[in-house]
C-alpha cells in the first residue's frame, strides 16, 4: 500500500516538475507578466509540496527532525492552493478589486500556516510516528491538525470551481478558456481527493477498517494534480496540440482515401496533376489534390454511371441513410469502373449531371463524406 502511495507522489511530482520546466522555458518573454510570475510560484510550490510527500514516504525524519517533511509538505500545500486562487483571479482581469482578494487569500494562506505550525508541535508531532498523519489516531489536537488541514485544501477547490464557470465565459481568449475549463475538472477531482481524505480520517477515529479504500485519496491526489499540471501550461502548448491533432486527422483522411484515389487514378491518369509519390511537405496541400483529383476521377466516370442502378445490391450496412448512400456510390463507382474498362456506357448515364449534388465549397464536410465513400469502397473490395 505504501508503494502504491509513493508511486503516486511520485506521479505528482514528476507532472509538477515537467510543467514548470516547460514554464520556466518561456521565461524571457513572460518575466514582465505578473500573472507568468504568480504562475511560477504556484508551480514552484506544487513541486514542492509532492517532493516533500515522496519524502515523508520514504523516512519519517528530515533535516534531523520527526514528520518535518509532512509538516513542510502541508503547509506549502496551503500556500500552493492560494497561489492558485491569486493565478485565477489575475487570469480572470488585472483590477483593483482582483487585487484586494488576492491579498485576502495571501493573509488568509498565512494564518492557516501559522495555525498548522502551532497544532503540529502542540500536538508533539516531530515524537509521533507518521502513520498518526494519515489516520489520526483518534489524538484531538492530531484529528484537529488533519481537518483544518483538509478544509484548507477543500475551500479553494469549491471556490476555484465555481469562478471558473464565469470566468471562462469571460475569457477572449481560447487558449484561456481551455485552462480554466481543465483547472475545473482539476478542482473537482482534488476536492475528492480532499473527501476521500476526510473518510480515511473519520473511519480511523472510529476504528472502522476501509482497507484498501484508503488509497482512493492518493489516486485522487495524483490524478488531480496531473490534471492541474496540464491546466497551468495549456495556454501556451494547447494550440500546437491542436495543430497536431488536426494534422493527425488529416493524415488519417488522406490515408483513407487512397483505395479509391488509386482506382480512380488508375482509370484516369490525367486527373493527377503531379505524379504519385512526388514529395509534397505540406499535407493540407496533399489531401486537397486527393479530394480534387477524386472528384476529378469521379466526373470522368460519369458517361459510364447508369442511372437506372441506384442500390449497392444488399453488400452495405443497415446504419444511417447517409451510410446506405455512401455505400450506394461506392457500388455506383466501382461498376462505373467496370463499365470503363470493358468499354460499356449505358443507355441512361450521369453524363449530363453532377454528381450528387453535394456542397463542394466545405472542404471539411466534403473530406467526411468521401471518407466514408472510401471506407464503403473498401468494403466492397472485401465482400467481393
Amino acid at each position: 500500500m505504501n508503494t502504491i502511495k509513493t508511486l503516486c507522489f511520485v506521479i505528482a511530482a514528476l507532472s509538477s516538475y515537467a510543467a514548470l520546466v516547460y514554464r520556466l522555458f518561456q521565461v524571457r518573454r513572460g518575466w514582465r507578466d505578473s500573472a507568468y510570475r504568480t504562475l511560477l510560484i504556484t508551480l514552484l510550490l506544487q513541486c514542492l509540496t509532492f517532493t516533500m510527500g515522496a519524502v515523508a514516504m520514504g523516512s519519517e525524519r528530515f533535516l534531523g527532525v520527526g514528520n518535518l517533511a509532512i509538516l513542510v509538505m502541508h503547509l506549502s500545500a496551503v500556500a500552493f492552493c492560494v497561489s492558485a486562487q491569486i493565478i485565477l483571479l489575475r487570469w480572470a482581469a488585472e483590477t483593483e478589486e482582483s487585487g484586494r482578494k488576492a491579498r485576502y487569500w495571501l493573509i488568509t494562506g498565512i494564518a492557516l500556516n501559522a495555525l498548522l505550525t502551532a497544532l503540529f508541535f502542540i500536538a508533539d508531532g516531530p515524537g509521533r510516528p507518521a502513520e498518526d498523519f494519515n489516520t489520526g489516531s483518534g489524538q484531538p489536537l492530531v484529528l484537529t491538525y488533519l481537518l483544518v488541514f483538509m478544509v484548507s485544501q477543500a475551500v479553494p477547490c469549491v471556490t476555484i470551481l465555481r469562478q471558473c464557470g464565469p470566468y471562462a465565459r469571460m475569457a477572449s481568449k481560447t487558449s484561456l478558456r481551455q485552462a480554466l475549463r481543465l483547472l475545473s475538472v482539476a478542482a473537482v477531482i482534488l476536492f475528492l481527493y480532499c473527501l476521500a481524505r476526510v473518510v480515511n480520517v473519520v473511519t480511523a477515529a472510529f476504528g472502522f477498517d476501509i482497507g484498501g479504500w484508503t488509497l482512493a485519496a492518493s489516486v485522487f491526489s495524483a490524478l488531480g494534480i496531473v490534471t492541474l499540471s496540464l491546466a497551468l501550461t495549456i495556454s501556451s502548448w494547447g494550440s500546437s496540440a491542436t495543430k497536431l491533432l488536426e494534422w493527425a486527422r488529416g493524415y488519417r483522411s488522406y490515408r483513407a482515401l487512397y483505395p479509391l484515389w488509386r482506382d480512380l487514378y488508375e482509370s484516369s491518369p490525367d486527373i493527377v496533376l503531379e505524379p504519385p509519390g512526388a514529395a509534397v511537405s505540406d499535407l493540407n496541400y496533399r489531401l486537397h489534390r486527393r479530394v480534387i483529383e477524386i472528384r476529378d476521377g469521379w466526373r470522368e466516370l460519369r458517361p459510364y454511371i447508369d442511372r437506372t442502378t441506384n442500390g449497392h445490391g444488399g453488400a452495405g450496412p443497415k446504419g444511417s441513410e447517409e451510410s446506405r448512400q455512401a455505400f450506394a456510390e461506392a457500388a455506383q463507382i466501382r461498376r462505373a469502373l467496370h463499365a470503363k474498362r470493358t468499354g460499356t456506357i449505358p443507355d441512361d448515364n450521369a453524363d449530363t449531371g453532377d454528381f450528387e449534388d453535394r456542397d463542394t465549397d466545405n472542404f471539411t464536410a466534403e473530406v467526411v463524406w468521401l471518407t466514408k465513400v472510401a471506407a464503403a469502397y473498401r468494403r466492397l473490395d472485401k465482400v467481393r
